[in-house]
């Protein structure tokens, strides 16, 4: 079983070299998409595993069911979603980075699993800068802060109130140890001056039955508790981004509140094993982003609050760079490792 520790010593994980070593491995990527086709030869010559690394009904898994249809149709091969979850993602990702590099294998993770993990895990199945070479952005996650709908609070401030008035005695749920729902409750804990118990669980999905079940008092949920809130299962306060979301426009954000420049968002992506050929991440790249652009598909990912992130190789590096540096920050701050 995991322990966090209480003090260790970081370096940055994602650095402007290595965001300068991929933008430039992966420059063959801007090429047009026919030439990639034409490059590509023979791939995909059988069903491609897109392994996501969370459960079944976490968003990572909501993005990867939206992207099999039209993906599978547009390269002639079926994509099927392989849930391999556990160890804050790790399994799945050591999974994609130790194998074949032909193409037929890919990971669709949560930012966590590359901005954070490096961070807190004092070892690492894998070199994240070395063997999983980013390939397309998909969604920039929101995060809700949602609670039971029992509590006898309506808004941030009575919430935070309440939290005061009860310190560590209500507790928070996570998809596990430093994923983004953790460092978004250490966020609001160190930005909101309150106490509470994290509890981690293997994915964002069973925090969620866990909060519907009452064993917690709330969780920052990236979007897939949003028919508990209609049904008015949930209680949603605030959300954890700097805009409000289409979905929920009558709801505040947390920096509205008055946590100011309060920002928990993270962004999902497909990676591949480093030594793909270029020309398939090339292809990889273009018919992810065309999916992106398919209202069926955009439709599943506003479903989670989210939006769909269209980037260049170049500039999902350079926001997972950033991502990074800022979560590294809080990370150090509140002295967060698994050992």
């Amino acid at each position: 079983m995991s322990r966090v520790s209480q003090s260790f010593c970081l370096q940055p994980v994602i650095t402007r070299r290595a965001l300068m070593r991929a933008a430039t491995a992966l420059a063959p990527l801007s090429w047009m998409p026919h030439a990639a086709h034409a490059q590509a030869g023979t791939w995909p010559s059988r069903p491609l595993r897109l392994v996501v690394n969370f459960p079944p009904g976490s968003s990572p898994d909501v993005l990867a069911r939206a992207l099999v249809e039209p993906m599978g149709r547009a390269l002639g091969q079926s994509v099927v979603v392989d849930n391999r979850s556990g160890a804050s993602g790790m399994i799945g990702a050591d999974l994609v980075a130790k194998a074949e590099p032909d193409g037929h294998v890919l990971l669709l993770t949560a930012g966590s699993t590359i901005t954070t993990n490096p961070y807190i895990y004092a070892r690492l199945p894998y070199d994240t800068d070395k063997d999983l070479v980013p390939v397309a952005a998909v969604a920039r996650i929101a995060l809700f802060l949602v609670c039971r709908a029992d509590l006898p609070v309506r808004d941030v401030g009575e919430f935070i109130a309440y939290l005061k008035a009860h310190p560590g005695r209500l507790s928070y749920g996570s998809a596990g140890n430093g994923t983004g729902l953790h460092l978004a409750g250490e966020l609001f804990k160190r930005d909101g001056g309150v106490q509470a118990l994290h509890v981690p669980f293997r994915g964002a999905s069973p925090a969620l039955q866990a909060l519907l079940a009452g064993q917690i008092d709330f969780m920052f949920d990236p979007g897939i508790a949003m028919s508990h809130v209609r049904a008015g299962r949930l209680r949603m306060l605030a959300v954890a981004v700097p805009q409000r979301s289409a979905a929920f426009p009558q709801v505040p954000t947390l920096d509205e509140a008055g946590l100011a420049a309060f920002d928990a968002g993270t962004t999902h992506g497909v990676y591949a094993p480093a030594g793909v050929p270029a020309q398939i991440l090339a292809r990889v790249h273009h018919e992810v982003n065309r999916a992106l652009a398919s209202e069926p598909v955009r439709a599943q990912i506003a479903a989670i609050g989210a939006e769909p992130s269209p980037l260049s190789v170049t500039q999902f590096a350079a926001q997972m760079a950033r991502d990074s540096e800022r979560y590294g920050a809080i990370v150090r701050e509140r002295h967060i490792r698994v050992d």
